[in-house]
């Protein structure tokens, strides 16, 4: 059994599809984090980090953090959605995985921070944030522009990675046409949209009661450095 601990953001939704593509029995656990509990003690024994996602093997007792890490630790596990054999094609498949989990993943993050949620005359770091993740997502938009798919020629494990991203990317970029300016990633988000998997990843939300408020409580629980 694997316990899945999950909140509706970008990167536990990354492993709600690969275990919904999958179909591997797992339990959700809820983990609210605009409540604080990622900062609960039996959470961080897991996740020392504090953040979702996060799984819990029970069949080998394993526990593993960080979402780039589930996944790699799932195709290898199940033989499902696995890294090329090719050495040229699994380099490429490596370099795209890791920059979604080191580029796309952490400037967005900042960009949605800074333009969102950080106190008024931060323009440097809007500016900063901004135009890293317009230009990672360019990259991608580019990439995709001469590939269907992330790695190779069909479906797989970096295709997954990006879509947890996606879906929030009007919001990244503070701009409700913000997919006009990356009509492939929006072909391939789409598409994926399509498969009987991501409508149920998208469904796992609903499974359990989420803060959906930024108040002052969530602000102290989601930006500690500001207490």
């Amino acid at each position: 059994m694997l316990k899945f601990y999950y909140h509706p953001s970008p990167n536990p939704a990354k492993i709600a599809l690969y275990l919904e593509e999958t179909g591997l029995d797992y339990e959700m656990v809820p983990v609210d984090t605009r409540r604080g509990e990622q900062h609960e003690l039996a959470f961080l024994k897991i996740n020392p980090n504090a953040k979702t996602p996060a799984l819990v093997d029970t069949d080998t007792e394993t526990t593993v953090f960080d979402s780039t890490a589930i996944l790699l630790y799932l195709a290898d596990k199940t033989g499902r959605f696995p890294l090329p054999d090719d050495p040229t094609a699994k380099g490429q498949a490596l370099s795209w995985l890791m920059f979604i989990a080191t580029g796309i993943g952490p400037y967005s993050g900042q960009c949605v921070h800074f333009r969102h949620f950080a106190p008024a005359g931060n323009d440097y770091g809007v500016n900063r944030y901004d135009f890293e993740a317009k230009r990672h997502w360019q990259l991608i938009d580019d990439h995709l522009a001469e590939h269907r798919y992330m790695a190779g020629d069909k479906y797989g494990l970096v295709d997954i990675a990006l879509w947890g991203w996606c879906a929030p990317l009007p919001f990244i970029m503070g701009d409700d046409n913000a997919w006009d300016r990356y009509p492939n990633i929006k072909r391939l988000f789409d598409e994926i949209n399509e498969r009987p998997a991501a409508q149920r990843a998208q469904a796992l939300k609903s499974q359990a009661e989420f803060k959906s408020e930024m108040d002052d409580d969530a602000r102290r629980h989601m930006f500690p450095q500001n207490r």
